[in-house]
């Protein structure tokens, strides 16, 4: 029973404190969105030149992409002209980090660690992108006949800033939210069932722990957010700095489905350059952390539930709860947004073929591999890329793809979406 008041307690601490920056990195996150639509990173990344790698290494930093959907984006971005150079520029640096992570890195790891994580995705991103300008300088080839669908924004003020908020706390919190919710119940009862400090003399050095949390993190999924309470608690019992950073790096990029991803798109030689950037990356700027940095800018208080950081006193704890209330409850609502809309085109598909569109007879076909609401824009843009299509009903959770159109070549629109690293289930034509 005391490890489940223990638990309990170290969930709420871990959720009121993360919250109220979680929030603030959702509604920079919507302006990102906003000054950042698809085009404008096609333009900046789409050349097979160090100034596009650059690009794809400096634009993924902030950007507000889960990570689970850098994948299908990256892979996008390269179907449609960007070089191989900057999509693994791109695929590597945006992961690691992000405009909501480095809010939540700078609530439970200090302001060293929110300013070095950046930094670091930034380096290796670049770093990823020139190896693999000379290992793999092959260019990709344009695949779409219109690929600006699905880039317009609304115009004037007030559309924008209702675009921008719903982004943020539906589209964007959807596709992280499972995976916060995951980190924060591993984090809460690594928590309470491991003593602090357990592994302090138990790992013969600091490297060696930069290698077990390497070979855990690395075939495994965690978003960049959730990552940052694991690593938090992960130090309190006994990790070092560098092995922390080297979660926060590997464990958002590396993946088998990542992995499988890139080697299928890329090639073998581009998937090398990754990897092997990310974790000699992952190990050199852990080492230098843990070697060349002042400990006492990482130190964390003797009890992870009790931690003291200077600046948490700068939030008073009516914040903090609401915060932590709000977030609650915007989690809930899109999960119920995403069971009304699956609920919606679930009962328009079966329904003598009939879709929402309200119309003619659609094409229905069943999509495998989307997780995010990324993965849906990129089907979404594929499909309507070909030349009379008019509109598409994409369903994440059942993978259900309504197409309208009155002429328009089916056989493009399943090569396209197998193009960008989906599946076709079954179609139903």
């Amino acid at each position: 029973m005391n490890y489940l008041n223990i638990f309990w307690s170290e969930l709420v601490y871990i959720l009121t404190e993360m919250s109220p920056y979680l929030l603030l990195g959702f509604i920079f996150a919507g302006l990102l969105h906003l000054l950042f639509p698809k085009k404008i990173v096609r333009k900046y990344v789409g050349q097979n030149n160090l100034r596009s790698v650059f690009n794809a290494a400096l634009i993924g930093v902030p950007l507000p992409l889960c990570s689970c959907g850098v994948i299908p984006t990256g892979i996008s971005l390269f179907k449609h002209g960007a070089s191989k150079a900057s999509t693994v520029s791109f695929l590597i640096s945006t992961p690691q980090t992000g405009v909501d992570s480095i809010f939540v890195t700078y609530s439970l790891l200090g302001l060293p660690f929110a300013i070095i994580r950046p930094i670091v995705a930034f380096v290796t991103g670049l770093f990823g992108g020139m190896v693999t300008k000379k290992v793999d300088p092959s260019n990709s080839e344009i695949i779409a006949e219109n690929i600006e669908n699905g880039d317009e924004m609304p115009k004037g003020f007030y559309p924008k800033i209702k675009e921008m908020f719903r982004y943020s706390f539906i589209e964007f919190l959807q596709d992280i939210s499972k995976w916060l919710v995951i980190g924060l119940l591993i984090a809460a009862l690594i928590a309470a069932i491991i003593p602090d400090n357990f592994f302090v003399n138990k790992l013969p050095s600091n490297f060696v722990g930069m290698l077990i949390i390497l070979v855990i993190s690395g075939p495994v999924y965690i978003c960049a957010t959730a990552s940052v309470s694991l690593a938090a608690v992960l130090m309190m019992k006994g990790f070092s700095p560098g092995a922390a950073l080297v979660l926060l790096m590997a464990g958002p990029a590396t993946n088998a489905a990542t992995i499988t991803m890139i080697g299928k798109v890329l090639g073998k030689k581009s998937l090398f350059s990754y990897l092997g950037t990310i974790i000699t990356g992952a190990l050199i700027s852990g080492l230098f952390i843990d070697y060349f940095l002042p400990p006492q800018w990482f130190k964390l208080s003797e009890h992870f539930g009790h931690m003291g950081h200077n600046h948490q006193e700068m939030l008073p704890m009516w914040l903090k709860t609401g915060s932590a209330i709000l977030l609650s409850l915007l989690i809930m609502n899109g999960y119920l947004q995403k069971y009304l809309i699956s609920r919606k085109i679930n009962i328009a598909a079966t329904a003598s073929n009939r879709s929402v569109f309200d119309s003619d007879k659609v094409t229905t076909i069943h999509v495998g591999g989307m997780t995010c609401n990324h993965c849906k824009e990129n089907v979404e843009n594929s499909i309507m890329s070909v030349k009379g299509v008019e509109e598409v009903e994409v369903d994440l959770t059942t993978g259900i793809v309504n197409i309208k159109g009155k002429s328009f070549d089916m056989k493009k629109i399943l090569s396209g979406i197998k193009d960008i690293g989906y599946q076709i289930k079954c179609e139903d034509i």
